[in-house]
């Protein structure tokens, strides 16, 4: 455990084993295993969960490949050095629980497989406002979990029925972060409300005094 907090705190895998005086694959194995029994914990805690704001976001960073047997434990700890991949993270920012967190490519099978994981915690009937930085494909995420078969009304009282779509929920509040970053600098944030309306969006956030962000944001 005070492997884990010291990795926590920041410091690295390899000066956390100059630190203990193991050898840096003991340490990597050790958060490896940690990293096991808090997904178990988190599955056995978090369902059915009832929120009124998840905030998404994605971050730099390297574990699962190693557990899977992609890379060797002399590579997982360089790169991890690195932090060349992406942590995903669902937040209530409410209670500061983490709804959902991965490691992974900035892809859309890794955006629908955070979203899932997200839809499974929550309780049936738990619509809660989406935000989200712009990565566009959150929206093919979020519209797949949160959406329904609809049928379109006849425009003319004979011909074939349209045919039905699948639409967001009508409940379903989504909004954007928009970042411009120009030389590692940025320059310039814009919302974008894409699911509900804005009056809605901001009536969702005004009771507890925010605006709109996500949860990496704020730094």
């Amino acid at each position: 455990m005070r492997v884990i907090a010291c990795l926590a705190e920041g410091l690295g895998i390899r000066g956390t084993a100059r630190v203990f005086e193991v050898d840096p694959n003991t340490v990597l194995q050790w958060l490896v295993e940690a990293a096991e029994h808090l997904l178990a914990f988190a599955r056995h805690v978090l369902h059915n969960m009832h929120v009124n704001q998840v905030q998404l976001d994605e971050l730099f960073a390297l574990l699962s490949a190693v557990k899977d047997g992609e890379v060797n434990e002399a590579e997982a700890i360089a790169r991890l050095e690195r932090t060349p991949q992406w942590v995903w993270v669902a937040l209530d920012p409410e209670s500061k629980v983490l709804l959902a967190i991965d490691v992974g490519n900035r892809t859309l099978a890794m955006a629908q497989r955070v979203v899932h994981h997200v839809a499974q915690v929550l309780a049936p009937d738990c619509a809660p406002l989406f935000l989200t930085d712009g990565f566009r494909e959150y929206l093919t995420a979020l519209l797949t979990h949160f959406g329904s078969w609809v049928h379109p009304p006849r425009r003319q009282p004979t011909g074939p029925l349209p045919k039905p779509r699948w639409m967001p929920l009508p409940q379903l509040l989504y909004a954007q972060v928009i970042k411009t970053v120009r030389r590692r600098r940025l320059v310039d944030v814009k919302h974008r409300v894409v699911f509900g309306t804005l009056e809605a969006v901001e009536q969702g956030l005004a009771a507890c005094g925010w605006q709109i962000q996500t949860v990496f944001s704020r730094s």
